[in-house]
């Protein structure tokens, strides 16, 4: 996609927090899994999770991507390096949380959902866009000329 004053972007990937962003109290948010398997034929869908719930597996297994659990409490570092490791400048972060701001600042598109359970001030300063909740996040993804009317300069 050209963006305006910005430049050519390419995704391959997109890497999404679970609790906050896609899900609420553990619980996937409606419309999720639908709008996931949908981006999946045409980028690579990872879920990178300290799974505070421990709901998360369960209830992505509908979704062609892949979950992976954080190893370490603190995991801002740890998604960071995920990103890093797919190719930064061809990935999509998607979060809400303060242990994401380092993988939204990362990523060639930072996206920070405030969802239910609210935002971090830090990830918010982190992202490109903001969007009110996961499903509309998901869509600009899906309609690429709504994320070049909000990137453009």
């Amino acid at each position: 996609m050209d963006v305006p004053g910005r430049g050519t972007l390419q995704f391959k990937h997109i890497v999404l927090d679970y609790n906050g962003t896609m899900a609420k109290d553990g619980m996937l948010l409606p419309g999720v899994e639908e709008s996931l398997n949908r981006l999946s034929e045409s980028l690579e869908v990872h879920i990178l999770t300290a799974d505070t719930f421990g709901k998360c597996r369960g209830e992505c297994s509908g979704i062609k991507g892949t979950v992976q659990i954080l190893s370490q409490s603190i995991g801002a570092g740890e998604k960071e390096a995920f990103v890093e490791r797919l190719g930064a400048e061809h990935t999509v972060a998607v979060g809400n949380g303060a242990n994401d701001r380092l993988m939204l600042a990362k990523a060639a598109l930072g996206m920070v959902i405030l969802g239910p359970e609210g935002t971090s001030v830090q990830a918010l300063q982190s992202a490109d866009v903001a969007v009110k909740e996961i499903n509309e996040g998901l869509e600009m993804l899906l309609q690429p000329k709504r994320l070049i009317a909000t990137l453009r300069l």
